[in-house]
Parts: structure tokens; sequence; C-alpha cells
């Protein structure tokens, strides 16, 4: 069964988990997380620390022998806030390569709150229903509105613990005219949440990661004081106890806010539940949190342990294992992200369905000629739909347009390096053929290029085939022999003899490919 490592590299902590396949579910094998601060300098200066820089890279260097230890079949390693944010970002993951050999894929807010989304709604059924996602991590707070296991709204804030303590807090305790700026500040950003995702009307509300599990904690601590009955009993059975059902409640955590704002470190360290590391970002984290409650009318929350790592995992399960529940929770988000894309940029369904169901009739019929993995018939149909975005921006060079406009949209489901090989292959649609040196092709890795040389052949002549748009569409029969390709196209109400003559155009591109003829005829 294979084996996976999800590695977070998030803004105030870095955390792994590494989880085996078994039974078409994720079997948790070992867990580890290091607090390293990477975003504190980030979130002052723009840049990140050589110490915090060295700190992480040596918490790295132990998820790293923990990986071999489990013989680990495939590492995704993310970064999230600080590393969007950090004008030197890109000279910290050529270290980590160097140190680790391991790639960095710098996530977006929202694919950041896609992931945890999913996540969640994998392993706990009651989130499957609708709900409020919250993750307030070092460097961003992402917002999801979920229901039926789908995400219906999103909102990603620069409200994290890390940054709004460097740019607001500088001194402890905090100065009484920096926790006024600090509270309009949230107010400011929690307004443009409430224009995205509108007044969740919601009976659950899960909060994942630390100030989440602190805030909690804390309440929970503070209940069972007042309560004379847990009195009598150890500190250790009631944080047993507790663990099972960490809530907290709206007024429960406007309280521990309003009373940490007054508190100097060491005194937030000694609250039961927040904790010497806790203590130092909890205020920034406390207030957002008592102040998005009470904007959008949510009563409680309930902690996960759950997070971005368990949604990596969960998207990884789903990329190989076509018979795992979340692999077609994936497919479907990823579909309605390319539907989006086409919905914002005019693009009628109807004009390139066409393309999509004949590039996807070409990929099953020559399988044992373009030998492309099983996931690039969804790149394909993807490049497909979205082929003819660019000219939203300008019809001359549409091809450049299009490329820019996926790699660089947000679409749900699509990596970065996703993205971009769906972009490529829409790329070269035109007069241009792919060359190893174009930019283009240079920001995909090394080893995908031959399969998007390949893909792209097959999407060209799907394109091909859909000339004549105001004749029926042409159906295809694909004959496969040693040497030769013979496609046979049955006319529609038109005729065929223009998507003939425009397939016969790529038969020279077919052969230099995949060193076999393409002849067409039709009968």
């Amino acid at each position: 069964m294979p084996t996976f490592a999800a590695i977070d590299i998030g803004s105030n902590s870095c955390r792994l988990k590494i989880a085996e396949v078994q039974m078409h579910r994720l079997k948790t094998l070992h867990e580890d997380r290091e607090v390293t601060r990477l975003g504190e300098s980030v979130f002052q200066t723009g840049a990140i620390s050589p110490e915090a820089m060295a700190a992480t890279i040596r918490a790295l260097k132990r998820f790293h022998k923990a990986v071999q230890l489990h013989v680990t079949d495939t590492v995704r390693v993310v970064a999230t806030s600080a590393m969007r944010d950090a004008r030197n970002a890109e000279a910290f993951t050529e270290w980590v390569r160097s140190a680790t050999g391991w790639r960095v894929e710098v996530i977006s807010g929202l694919e950041e709150g896609r992931l945890i989304q999913l996540g969640v709604v994998t392993h706990e059924v009651g989130a499957r229903g609708r709900c409020v996602l919250i993750d307030l991590g070092g460097g961003s707070c992402e917002v999801t509105i979920s229901d039926g296991g789908r995400i219906k709204a999103m909102a990603s804030l620069p409200l994290g613990a890390v940054r709004l303590q460097q740019e607001f807090l500088p001194t402890d305790p905090p100065a009484k005219e920096d926790v006024v700026r600090l509270k309009q500040y949230i107010d400011r950003e929690l307004k443009k949440a409430a224009r995205k995702i509108g007044m969740p009307r919601v009976g659950l509300v899960i909060a994942t990661s630390g100030t989440a599990a602190a805030l909690a904690e804390a309440s929970g601590y503070a209940r069972k004081k007042a309560d004379a009955k847990t009195r009598k009993k150890s500190l250790a059975k009631r944080r047993v106890e507790h663990v099972g059902a960490m809530t907290a409640e709206v007024h429960e955590v406007r309280a521990l806010a309003d009373r940490m704002v007054k508190m100097r470190d060491e005194q937030r360290a000694a609250v039961p539940g927040i904790g010497p590391r806790r203590s130092e970002i909890i205020v920034g984290g406390a207030l957002v949190y008592a102040n998005l409650m009470e904007r959008f009318g949510l009563k409680s929350f309930r902690y996960s342990a759950l997070g971005l790592r368990d949604g990596i995992l969960a998207q990884m399960l789903g990329d190989v294992d076509l018979r795992a529940s979340v692999h077609q929770k994936i497919e479907s988000e990823r579909w309605a992200g390319v539907l989006e894309v086409c919905r914002r940029y005019g693009i009628e369904q109807r004009q390139v369905e066409p393309v999509r169901q004949h590039v996807v009739e070409l990929f099953n019929a020559l399988t044992r000629v373009h030998e492309l993995p099983e996931e690039y018939r969804l790149w394909l149909e993807s490049a497909a739909m979205m082929q003819e975005v660019g000219k939203f921006m300008n019809h001359q060079g549409h091809h450049r347009h299009t490329q820019y406009i996926i790699a660089n949209s947000e679409i749900f489901g699509f990596s970065p390096e996703q993205r971009a090989i769906v972009s490529a292959l829409a790329r070269y649609l035109g007069k241009t053929s792919p060359d190893a040196m174009d930019r283009v092709m240079r920001t995909l890795p090394l080893e995908e290029h031959t399969n998007v040389v390949r893909a792209i052949v097959l999407l060209r002549l799907a394109v091909a085939l859909n000339q004549d748009r105001a004749s029926a569409v042409v159906r295809i029969r694909v004959h496969v022999y040693p040497k030769r390709i013979v496609l046979e196209l049955v006319p529609g109400r038109g005729g065929a003899e223009l998507e003939a003559w425009s397939v016969k155009k790529e038969a020279g591109y077919f052969r230099e490919v995949f060193r076999r003829e393409l002849f067409v005829e039709v009968v």
C-alpha cells in the first residue's frame, strides 16, 4: 500500500503527517510538529530572517529522516502565508531543496482553505452537513462555509496570530492605543469577509489550528473551575475529559480576549490551556475569534485537530485511488472550478463541449500510443473547455492570454503545477509548437515535458475535428496499427471536408511526436 507524507510550512510552525493507504482510507503512521516562527520577521521586515530559515531547515531535516524511516512513496510540501509575503521566499525554497531534495509549493489562501475543508469533511462525518470552518494560523485566517461537503463560500484574511502580534502589539502588555488600532483593523477585514460570504446561518462551527485549541482548552478549564463537582478531580483527569470535546462559546472567548489583553506574557502563560509558547501570540488571535463570532452570529465553535496536512493527504489519496470516496469529491470540485472559469470569461459550454468529447475519445482510443498517465485525461478535458478564455482579453494572440489566465487563476482542486500543465496544453493550439526552452515549458517539471508534448498533439487533433461549428458534430473511429493510425471521420449534417483538411495539417506533428503516420478518411 502506498505511503504519503504531508508537510505544512506555516507562519508559526511546521507540521508533518505520514499516512498509509489501507482499504481506500488513510491510516496515520507518524506526526511531528515544530514551532519555528517563520513569519515573525516577514511581518516585520518583509523577509524571512536567517535564524527563522535555519530553525525551519532543522525541523525539515528531522522530518526528512522520519519520511525515509517510513519508506514514504510521495511527499508533498506546501507553504502558506509567510512564504506568500516574503520577498526572499525563492532563496528559502532553494535552501529546502538543497537540504532535503523537496520542492516547496507556495499555495494561495483560498487553496489553503480548500485543503483544510477537504481534510475536515473527509474525516469528520458531522462536518458533511452545513457548517462554518475557521482556521486561524500564524499569517492568515480562512473562513469557509461548507454544505454537503462542498465549499459554498470562502474568505482568506490577513488575520494570523503571528502577523497581528508583529504588526500591532509591540509592547507587553499591549498598549491601549495599539489594541484599539488592532480592533479597527480586524473589523475592517471582517467587513470584507462579510461581503464575500454573507451571514452564515449554521448550527456547527469547526475551528482548527493552535489558537482555536488554546481558546477551547482555556474555556474548558474555566467552565470546570466554576463547577463545584469538578474541583475534586485531579488536573490530569479533568484534562483527559476535556480533550474529548473541546469547545468554546462566544462569551467565553470574549471574556478570555478581554482578560488577556491586560495581562503580561507570563500571566497569559499561566492561564490553564494557553502555555508559554502560545501566550506570546494569543492576544491577536483571541480578538479575531471574539470579533468574528460576534459579527457572524456564531454561538460557539468545536475544535478539530485536523488541518491543512490532512487535506493534503486526502488530496494525494484521491489522486491515486479512484475507488476512494474522496476521489469523486475532488474530481467534482475540479470540474466545478473549470466551469466557473468558463463562466467568468464568457465561454459557452455548448461550443467547447464537442472538443472535450473528442479529446476524451482520442485519449481512450490511443492509450497504447500516447502512454500518458491517467490524470492527463482530466487535464486535457480542462484545457479543451478553457482553450478560448484568452479571447476575453484580446482575440489576437489569445492562446498566450489563455495560458496566462489559466496559470494564474484560482481553480479549486488544481495545484499550481497542475494549472501550469493545463495552461501549457492550451497555449500550443495555434501555429506554435512547444519547445523545451520556451518560458511556458520552463515552468513545468522536466519530467512532465514529454507527457505535455504528447497531450498537446491529442488536443490539437480534437480542435481540428471541430472547425465547422455550424454543422453537426463529426463522429470519429480510430484504428491503431503498429506503424500507422487511421482516423475515420463520419460526417455530420454539413460534411467533414473542413475537419479532414484540418486534421491532415496535424499529421506531420503527429508523426514527429509519436513516430507513426496519421491517415484521415471521410466515410
